[in-house]
């Protein structure tokens, strides 16, 4: 299995929803490849995240230049469809 297989099978096996012939092929990739590793430990972390139902404080500067690019695209998007 290489990254793009990897990666095209990766929901169904976040899931649980996979062929067991293909998680060991997917457990054996992952032994050898550290940025699919990486994406797998994201994708978890943020599954446990999101069941646990608790919000997350952003940190004021991180939310504030966040609210700039969400509105700014807002404008650029619809601001200009109405013209």
């Amino acid at each position: 299995m290489n990254c793009e297989e990897l990666l095209a099978a990766l929901n169904e096996y976040v899931d649980g929803n996979i062929d067991p012939g293909i998680c060991d092929d997917f457990q054996e990739h992952l032994k050898g490849c550290n940025p699919c590793q990486v994406v797998v430990d994201n994708i978890r972390k943020t599954i446990t995240l999101y069941k646990a139902g608790e919000p997350f404080e952003l940190p004021a500067e991180f939310h504030e230049k966040l609210c700039d690019v969400l509105r700014q695209r807002w404008q650029a998007k619809f601001h200009s469809a109405g013209a």
